[in-house]
C-alpha cells in the first residue's frame, strides 16, 4: 500500500527541512515547485501556450521565460493570472501523476507531494491520505 502525503507550508516555514527528513526515512518527494518550473522550459506544450497568449517579451535572450516579467503581468492582472494557470496547472498534474506512478512501481510506501499551496488550490487534498503543514 502507497499513501500519499501533502506536504505544505509557507517560506521560512522549514518545509525544507521537513522535507529532507522525510527523504532520510525513506520517504519519496515530488516537488510541485520544481515541476512548475520543468514544465515551461523552452519547447514544452506549455512553453508554446504561454507565448501564444503573453507574446516573446517575456522571453529572456537564452529563449527561457522571464519569471519576474512574467510575474509582473499575472500580478497586477487577475484574468492573466487565470490564463496562466489554466496552461500550466494541467501540465504540473500530469508530471506529478507519472512520478506518483513511477513510486508506485518502484515499491515505496509514502510518497510526500511537495505543494507550497496545497490547501489553497484545493481539491487536490481529497487524494491524499495525510496532510502536513509546516508551520
Amino acid at each position: 500500500t502507497m499513501f500519499l502525503v501533502g506536504l505544505s507550508g509557507g517560506i521560512a516555514s522549514g518545509k525544507s527541512t521537513v522535507v529532507a527528513v522525510l527523504r532520510e526515512l525513506g520517504c519519496a518527494v515530488i516537488d510541485a515547485d520544481l515541476i512548475a518550473r520543468e514544465v515551461v522550459q523552452p519547447h514544452s506544450k506549455a512553453h508554446q501556450q504561454i507565448l501564444r497568449y503573453f507574446g516573446t517579451e517575456i522571453l529572456l535572450e537564452n529563449g527561457e521565460i522571464n519569471r519576474e516579467t512574467l510575474g509582473n503581468i499575472i500580478f497586477s492582472q487577475p484574468e492573466k493570472r487565470r490564463l496562466l494557470n489554466s496552461i500550466t496547472h494541467p501540465e504540473i498534474l500530469k508530471e506529478m501523476l507519472k512520478q506518483i506512478l513511477k513510486y508506485f512501481v518502484l515499491g515505496y510506501r509514502y510518497v510526500i507531494l511537495d505543494i507550497p499551496l496545497l490547501f489553497e488550490t484545493r481539491g487536490l487534498t481529497k487524494f491524499m491520505r495525510y496532510t502536513v503543514l509546516v508551520y
